[in-house]
């Protein structure tokens, strides 16, 4: 495990301690896990932002759109087969059963 040293504002720092204190947690495992929520969660606002942006390609591509509409029609047999075995009912019964009232209708 590598090791280095860390300047903190003394408030950060004084914080810190407290919640170690608190928690009953060493200083170094509460700075280890607030830095991988803080790269896990970046990472995850990067891929977000990818996908967004693929996302916004893609719809002002036309033939792209269709291909991708073409994608989601074949799939939907299959999803819909997936969520009825997920729910415990035949994908045949879901198929029959009315939709639920929408709450803004």
């Amino acid at each position: 495990m590598a090791a280095f040293s860390l300047r903190l504002p003394h408030d950060l720092e004084r914080r810190l301690g407290e919640e170690a204190r608190h928690c009953g947690q060493p200083r170094s495992e509460l700075i280890r896990e607030a830095l991988e929520q803080l790269l896990r969660r970046r990472e995850q606002e990067r891929l977000m932002a990818g996908l967004v942006a693929a996302a916004e390609v893609l719809g002002r591509d036309a033939s792209a759109r269709a291909e991708s509409l073409d994608v989601a029609a074949d799939f939907l047999p299959a999803d819909s087969e997936t969520l009825a075995l997920a729910e415990g009912i035949s994908a045949t019964d879901r198929l029959v059963q009315p939709r639920p009232q929408e709450w803004w209708r």
